[in-house]
């Protein structure tokens, strides 16, 4: 498949073992996977992207910004703000779920409860429920 046709996620992590693993996996099913270590480091590599990705694995806690916060920078930009996001965490509480669903989070999983085989299947339906989205806009 030629690399510009790829899905591409951009994986925001800082794990780094668990950054490794994800990427991996993605890249093992044929998915295209940026790497990013902090939620600063991504939104600086979505400004530098020239194709954005067709979705964002968020991790709730990074070391440098929690998740909603990386969510409202995300929704400032207009033009990341409609890049499909899912958030995989260690912790939901009611509250958070429901906040990160109101800045248009599409999904939020439960690291313990999830296996990365079935989020990457969800990233995938996702993606293509997207991609019905706008190219039926376009018709």
């Amino acid at each position: 498949m030629a690399e510009d046709k790829l899905t591409t996620v951009l994986v925001v992590e800082d794990e780094e073992l668990l950054l490794q693993a994800i990427t991996r996996k993605l890249e093992l099913t044929q998915i295209k996977a940026i790497a990013c270590r902090s939620g600063k480091q991504a939104l600086e590599m979505l400004k530098n992207l020239e194709k954005l990705p067709d979705a964002i694995w968020l991790d709730y806690y990074l070391k440098d910004m929690n998740g909603l916060e990386f969510m409202c920078s995300l929704k400032q930009h207009g033009r990341f703000s409609k890049i499909p996001t899912i958030v995989v965490s260690n912790s939901a509480s009611p509250d958070k779920v429901s906040s990160m669903l109101t800045l248009g989070v599409k999904k939020y999983y439960l690291k313990a409860e999830n296996k990365l085989d079935d989020i990457i299947t969800a990233i995938k339906e996702f993606v293509a429920e997207e991609s019905v989205i706008k190219n039926n806009g376009k018709n």
